[in-house]
């Protein structure tokens, strides 16, 4: 099949098969290109859809990114269930199978210190949010005040006395939501390999309902992973008004650059706007 080479990942050989009916980026299986002691993993898409100037366009047409970040990330679950991948950057293209040698002969001691560093291992994605409905209901009980003894209109000054009383409402719980996120982000660092705190999400681009006071991601080990659910499990309830989300697990698209932050990079999960 001719094409250009997309790249989803690089790992170490393994033999365990990818799931069947494993679809891929414009529709091809994916299929590995092993090289020395590492492997990248393709398929083949058109250039009409995956040249550079038809890429640029792509890049800016929502439909189009949303779909193709999903099913590159459907490939990277999948072989994330069988060895520990190191994800490359959404639309990572090459002309041919030499291109993507040339690639890893050239970056082969990175993939490698990333990969020592990620065996074994898998992120666990926590968000805490500050729940809109929660607000306002807390903003009703701390704020309602005793029923006057007849009916008149409310007066400016009561009006103002009102708004002091809600917005000091949501300062104690926006308060109360960042310092249960400090702590659990602490517990939680402290059962990780490593962590990451990323910006918090926009809602208006995420869908998600809150405020997020913490959008951070845990590197885990496989065999720790129940342990670390369990114990995000056990906060779920710990704070009324503040929910928290637990995703995973993922390949470390957090953690796939090098050791400072720079370096080979990951792509974002399908969804992520951090």
């Amino acid at each position: 099949m001719t094409g250009l080479r997309y790249v989803y990942a690089v790992c170490r050989p393994f033999d365990t098969p990818l799931q069947a009916q494993l679809g891929g980026v414009a529709g091809d299986p994916p299929r590995l290109l092993p090289h020395g002691d590492l492997v990248a993993v393709v398929s083949h898409v058109p250039e009409a859809d995956f040249g550079e100037e038809a890429l640029r366009a792509h890049l800016e047409d929502l439909d189009w990114l949303t779909a193709t970040a999903r099913a590159h990330q459907q490939v990277v679950d999948a072989l994330t269930a069988v060895t520990t991948p190191l994800p490359l950057r959404l639309a990572t293209v090459f002309r041919d199978d030499s291109g993507v040698r040339v690639m890893l002969e050239e970056r082969e001691a990175a993939f490698r210190r990333t990969l020592d560093r990620l065996e074994g291992r898998v992120e666990w994605g926590v968000k805490v949010y500050v729940e809109p409905e929660r607000t306002e209901q807390a903003d009703s009980e701390r704020s309602a005040a005793p029923a006057e003894p007849e009916q008149r209109p409310v007066s400016g000054r009561d009006y103002l006395r009102r708004r002091r009383r809600q917005s000091r409402a949501n300062e104690d719980l926006w308060s109360r939501a960042e310092e249960f996120a400090t702590g659990l982000h602490r517990t939680l660092s402290g059962r990780a390999d490593d962590a990451r705190l990323h910006a918090p999400q926009n809602p208006r681009l995420s869908g998600a309902e809150g405020r997020n006071v913490l959008n951070a991601a845990y590197l885990v080990g496989r065999d720790a992973s129940e342990e670390f659910v369990e114990m995000v499990d056990r906060t779920k309830d710990d704070a009324p008004g503040i929910r928290v989300e637990l995703t995973g697990p993922w390949a470390a698209y957090s953690f796939a650059g090098e050791q400072e932050g720079t370096g080979e990079g990951a792509g974002k999960k399908a969804g992520e706007d951090s």
